[in-house]
């Protein structure tokens, strides 16, 4: 059995709605229904970072981070693929530089979507034809 099951459907155009358990994603390509694809990977990207944050923090003895945000952005290449992103994190916490980065590295090492972006990890595809 997996570990995570999701279900996506595209009754028709580009427009994509994803069941992950309890939770709908809209996700459209065109980006006019909803945020799309790259947009959100690099959302859940800086969603998962942000945690991870706090746990490396957590890890260096730094219990209270206070505020975080974190404003990602990203560069496409010709042919709308990510080609880098980049994280500015902004930490309420007054810490010096030596532990911030410190953290930070730690948060690349806890981030499971860090992890996963890696050239081995591409879906597994099959196909289906005549499925409904």
């Amino acid at each position: 059995m997996s570990d995570i099951e999701t279900s996506t459907v595209s009754e028709e155009g580009y427009a994509c709605t994803s069941q992950v358990g309890d939770f709908d994603l809209q996700i459209d390509a065109t980006g006019e229904t909803g945020p799309n694809p790259n947009a959100a990977l690099v959302a859940t990207y800086a969603s998962c970072f942000l945690p991870a944050v706090r746990v490396g923090g957590s890890q260096r003895g730094e219990e209270d981070l206070g505020k975080i945000q974190i404003d990602a952005s990203a560069e496409l290449d010709d042919d709308d693929d990510l080609e880098a992103i980049s994280f500015d994190v902004h930490v309420a916490a007054d810490i010096d530089e030596e532990t911030a980065a410190d953290i930070a590295e730690r948060a690349a090492g806890i981030c499971h979507v860090h992890t996963a972006l890696r050239d081995e990890l591409h879906a597994d595809v099959s196909v289906y034809p005549g499925a409904f």
